[in-house]
């Protein structure tokens, strides 16, 4: 589907733990919607404080993510 094309994941290789688990799939889909926030603001689809401010917003979501499942 759309999402699956857009959002691609990669197959974790790290220790295998629920919350590795869990915080690699949130760090994957950040990752991938950055590269779409910084595509549509290079192609002037998203100012640049739009793009910021969607990024930024995303970072605090992962940093919470990373808090709740206690990574180090």
């Amino acid at each position: 589907d759309r999402d699956r094309f857009l959002f691609p994941q990669v197959r974790y290789r790290g220790e295998v733990k629920p919350e590795n688990l869990v915080f690699n799939a949130n760090l994957q889909e950040f990752s991938q919607r950055v590269s779409f926030i910084s595509g549509l603001e290079s192609n002037g689809k998203l100012s640049p404080s739009e793009a910021y401010e969607q990024i930024e917003s995303l970072w605090g979501q992962l940093k919470r993510s990373k808090k709740q499942l206690k990574i180090r």
